[in-house]
């Protein structure tokens, strides 16, 4: 930052390798560290003499099998490909990469891609008119019969040349690599809208669409910028904009270790992060609390601290857990800060011309900082004169770089599609921002001293939740028959009520709704039938009483309640088939420890239903496309 979730999307993972080393090792390994970002088929393209593609339907273990059985694939330089289908059904002649025409029309060149081309349908119908001969359904092919319609060596239109000039005519989202089979010695990388890494090594380049890829041969990179190119050699590497003006990068050192992105012990990287939690929180606050004076330290946001005080409304921008969090943020921002704070889906802020005054803030909340509906949401705020802030986990990422200022998470590398240990990382960093301006306006001291010690409790207390895991899959395994949930809370666990119910969809595949208890009553309370599993966050609270009234509904028309209590609260299994304790908590700061048994119920969910839980159907981990 300057000064400081999920669906069906073309969030494909980009490799692409130069250097002096066997190319292929170090792509297929590339590829298996991008596979949690979702795809459903995977390819590459070697250039040795001359180009060679192998591409499969399926995992990248389909595509390492096809490998062994090709003869002679060396080289070194490559590029590999993880896709999810936008453009075309997932078949091998739509899988990337994609090459050009066979020669003699052609020049040998291939093409990775991530993101939409959009005016693809009126430049194919161009280059069919040219003479190309088209093989696939898919944007990609037409980017690269567009550069190899536009190559011409001999005149001084190099590969770097043609892809500058292709891509000024295109609209859309992009991040690709290219090479040649006439340039051995070049690859060509761009984006726009994608995001795209590249590590330096010793006489050799990564590339890749995130550290994860990189960060096992070398730790320094940098991040390309919306319209610009890179030409990487074996002898060293240019960055220019589309018009071949010089730009200089910032390499940076990756925030990423090589175990943090390694299973380990555990059997899923999602059960991994949400153990990894408490840890996580502790470096999240790490540096930024001092319970004995009162202060909340947030260096990112410190120049921008009168601004915020003034501010006099915020609006938070997110998607999918992302919005969960700011929903929560809301909470915090009005119950701690007094100021007046609202929540929008950042998919549809730009499309309702929103209204923005002086002395608003707009907060984008996202772990990937990459989201494009958060984008193109902050863009259109930034445009608007809306001081902007980001509250993001990627380090460089293009939310962390395109906002006046922010907070990172740094819970870490989050590997598993679905966001838990980043989820608390949100939750805790909108908690201490909303204590940052709330201390400014109208908290004493003492008051944020005593919200600030019960936050540096949090990780231990989330600990003691983590041991119930073994209990909470047995009770969990009780109802996984059932293919309908409830999900409700109150306050500030309504939020979490609707992070609960996304969590068992995204995994187990088993229908969930989120609410706020007392809606169940205008309408969603004709669902419940005998044996429904009903899902409260029932914690001591201003609401408490009313919940219980809201489970008493339940409960007498036949639904199953399995309850999230606070610790010593015994009264609760009076009305509760099963109950997950957890440690009492002020209300603002519930969220915290009433996520954590919905992770583990929804977790345990898939893995007793037959699922692969890091790799649920249909999603991925960055939605990089709107």
């Amino acid at each position: 930052m300057q000064g400081s979730g999920k669906g069906r999307p073309d969030v494909c993972g980009i490799v692409a390798y130069i250097g002096s080393k066997p190319a292929l090792p170090i792509l297929m390994e590339g590829l298996k560290r991008l596979e949690y970002r979702g795809y459903d088929s995977a390819g590459l393209a070697l250039i040795n003499g001359g180009l060679r593609v192998v591409r499969s339907v399926g995992r990248v273990s389909v595509l390492e099998e096809k490998v062994r059985k090709e003869k002679d694939l060396h080289g070194t330089l490559g590029i590999a490909h993880t896709r999810w289908a936008t453009h075309g059904v997932p078949s091998d002649s739509n899988a990337h990469p994609h090459r050009d025409d066979l020669r003699p029309r052609g020049h040998g060149i291939a093409i990775i891609h991530n993101g939409i081309i959009e005016n693809y349908a009126s430049l194919r119908t161009w280059l069919e008119e040219q003479g190309h001969t088209f093989t696939s359904d898919t944007d990609t092919e037409v980017l690269c019969m567009l550069i190899s319609e536009l190559y011409d060596k001999a005149s001084g239109m190099t590969l770097e040349r043609a892809v500058q000039a292709a891509l000024r005519e295109v609209t859309g989202a992009y991040a690709i690599a290219v090479i040649c089979e006439e340039e051995p010695d070049v690859l060509v990388c761009a984006r726009k809208g994608s995001p795209l890494m590249i590590g330096v090594g010793q006489g050799e380049y990564i590339v890749a669409s995130d550290g994860n890829a990189i960060v096992a041969h070398t730790t320094q990179a940098f991040a390309l910028e919306d319209y610009q190119v890179a030409r990487l050699s074996r002898d060293g590497f240019r960055t220019t904009t589309l018009d071949d003006v010089h730009v200089t990068p910032r390499i940076q050192d990756l925030e990423i270790e090589l175990q943090e992105i390694e299973l380990g012990e555990h059997e899923h990287f999602m059960l991994k992060e949400i153990f990894e939690q408490p840890n996580a929180l502790r470096n999240t606050l790490r540096g930024r609390t001092d319970s004995r004076e009162g202060r909340v330290v947030l260096g990112g946001i410190a120049e921008y601290a009168r601004d915020l005080v003034k501010a006099r409304r915020f609006i938070l921008l997110g998607q999918g857990t992302a919005l969960h969090a700011a929903m929560i943020g809301d909470y915090l921002l009005e119950d701690l800060a007094k100021i007046p704070a609202e929540v929008e889906y950042s998919s549809e802020f730009r499309y309702r011309n929103p209204i923005i005054e002086d002395g608003s803030v707009v907060i984008a909340v996202s772990q990937s900082g990459e989201t494009a509906d958060t984008l193109a949401a902050l863009s259109e705020a930034s445009d608007r004169g809306a001081l902007t802030l980001g509250i993001v986990n990627v380090v460089g990422s293009s939310i962390a770089r395109g906002t006046d200022a922010g907070v990172y998470l740094r819970v870490g590398p989050e590997i598993g599609v679905a966001s838990t240990k980043a989820f608390l990382g949100q939750v805790t960093a909108l908690t201490l921002l909303a204590l940052f301006i709330g201390r400014r306006r109208f908290l004493s001291a003492d008051q944020v001293s005593q919200y600030l010690a019960e936050l540096e409790a949090t990780p231990d207390r989330i600990e003691k939740i983590l041991a119930q895991s073994d209990a909470i899959r047995d009770v969990t395994a009780r109802y996984i028959d059932r293919e309908n949930w409830l999900f409700l809370g109150r306050g500030h666990n309504y939020p979490v009520a609707l992070e609960g119910a996304l969590k068992l969809k995204e995994i187990s595949y088993i229908h969930a709704e989120g609410m706020p208890a007392a809606e169940m009553k205008h309408g969603p309370i004709a669902l419940i039938n005998d044996g429904m599993p009903c899902v409260f966050v029932a914690t001591r609270n201003s609401q408490y009483d009313k919940i219980v009234t809201n489970i008493q509904q339940v409960r007498s028309r036949g639904g199953r309640v399995i309850a999230v209590a606070t610790e010593g609260d015994k009264a609760i299994r009076q009305h509760a088939d099963e109950v997950f304790y957890v440690p009492d908590m002020p209300e603002p700061m519930q969220p915290l420890v009433t996520a954590v048994p919905l992770q583990l119920l929804a977790y345990h969910a898939a893995v007793l239903r037959g699922h692969d839980v890091d790799k649920p159907r249909n999603l991925a981990k960055s939605v990089t496309v709107e």
